[in-house]
């Protein structure tokens, strides 16, 4: 399974922002020049993050952007969730596009189904203060004083 770069990206402007000292602002330029991605496709993510409650944003010359609540609060499942917007992983998760003739009796999507639901469990027992405890080894990565 793999997920949208879309959720990545989002997952990853949580991990740097939460590594950064409480209340301290980031960039969309730091975060796009650390991880080599668009500025506008970044700027894309960190809307929607802020329009979903993660992130709160600070306008003007020093504005920025920082987590909106605690880490510890941030459910890594229920972000996944939110920025994938299907699980469609084969034909037969899609009735509309399924063509398979097997599909009515096939147990493979029930399988499938089952991986799925076991994946996002895992990511439900984690949140983002799970994925920054390592702070110092991040910050030296990611170029953060």
């Amino acid at each position: 399974m793999q997920l949208k770069k879309y959720t990545d990206y989002a997952l990853r402007v949580l991990i740097f922002t939460g590594t950064k000292s409480e209340g301290k602002l980031s960039s969309i330029k730091e975060i796009s020049d650390t991880f080599s991605i668009s500025q506008n496709h970044l700027g894309k993510v960190v809307f929607e993050l802020n329009k979903s409650g993660y992130l709160e944003t600070v306008r003007g010359r020093n504005g920025g952007i920082r987590l909106a609540f605690p880490p510890e609060e941030m459910n890594v499942g229920k972000i996944v969730r939110q920025f994938e917007d299907d699980f469609i992983i084969m034909e037969c998760f899609d009735k509309s596009k399924n063509e398979c003739v097997i599909s009515p009796a096939c147990k493979l999507k029930h399988a499938l189904n089952e991986a799925v639901q076991a994946f996002l469990h895992v990511l439900d027992s984690y949140t983002i203060k799970d994925l920054i405890t390592n702070q110092g080894q991040l910050k030296k990565l990611m170029g953060i004083d």
